[in-house]
């Protein structure tokens, strides 16, 4: 049986046709994911520029266990997450959305499944040092 489902040719490509480099990035959606071992704040995320990929949305997860915590607390402050609810240790997701920043991505291969590292961060006013000619390309 074949079935006509419309858009589907113009569907939105997956995270995997992002190269690694840098972007601007605004926060689309976030969700907290319990795991025993390692808890998690799962991110979607829009790209802004560079303008060529612009709207293309990729997903990542920064972990929240004692270790970790390190990456997430630098995420929020160059994201310009409310400094009063960081130094209060409180996390509110809603918060997060719309909030916008300078990310930068590679991706890894974990038990066959390619995942986005989210390795980097910064203010999104420092877009202008990160967006050279050379910074990013699309995956062909």
């Amino acid at each position: 049986m074949i079935r006509r489902i419309p858009g589907l040719s113009s569907a939105a490509p997956s995270q995997s046709d992002l190269a690694d480099g840098e972007y601007l990035v605004r926060v689309n959606e976030t969700r907290y994911r319990f795991d025993n071992n390692k808890p998690y704040f799962s991110f979607q995320f829009e790209v802004l520029d560079p303008v060529s990929l612009q709207g293309r949305l990729f997903s990542g997860r920064l972990y929240c266990h004692a270790k970790a915590l390190w990456k997430l607390s630098w995420f929020l402050r160059d994201f310009g997450y409310d400094s009063e609810m960081l130094d209060g240790d409180a996390l509110d997701e809603h918060a997060l959305v719309g909030l916008n920043g300078v990310i930068k991505i590679s991706h890894r291969c974990i038990n066959g499944r390619m995942l986005v590292n989210l390795e980097a961060f910064a203010p999104a006013e420092r877009w202008s040092d990160f967006s050279g000619p050379a910074s990013t390309t699309e995956v062909a």
